[in-house]
């Protein structure tokens, strides 16, 4: 199961805490959608921050794609309306607002943590 977040909550507390929060959040979405995707070999949050730092940014870019791309297939699986969320969240991240995708990506997690289906 995954963790309903109060989204204002995260973003107040990655911009108090200097980003450390963020990077903590950036970790659990990253759990999060793999369990809600059910990948069989999901890379862990952990490892997505540190390929994230070690490239500058760029594997981020990506990560955001991709955790579109997870979001939009867990809803069609359960037959919910899916748009492109991947373009969204790249395009966030790519224009520094990374923060805002980090909660429309929450805000879709929150979804499937009030579902029974897990």
């Amino acid at each position: 199961m995954i963790e309903r977040r109060n989204i204002a909550l995260c973003i107040v507390l990655s911009i108090v805490t200097c980003g450390i929060y963020g990077i903590v959040w950036f970790v659990w979405l990253n759990d999060d959608t793999n369990k809600v995707a059910e990948e069989p070999n999901p890379t862990s949050g952990g490892i997505a921050f540190l390929l994230t730092l070690v490239t500058c940014g760029i594997y981020g870019l990506y990560w955001a794609y991709k955790q579109g791309e997870k979001l939009d297939a867990v809803a069609a699986k359960r037959g919910l309306p899916n748009g492109n969320k991947s373009i969204i969240y790249l395009l966030l991240s790519l224009f520094g607002l990374g923060i805002i995708a980090y909660a429309l990506m929450q805000d879709e997690l929150n979804k499937y943590a009030d579902s029974a289906v897990q």
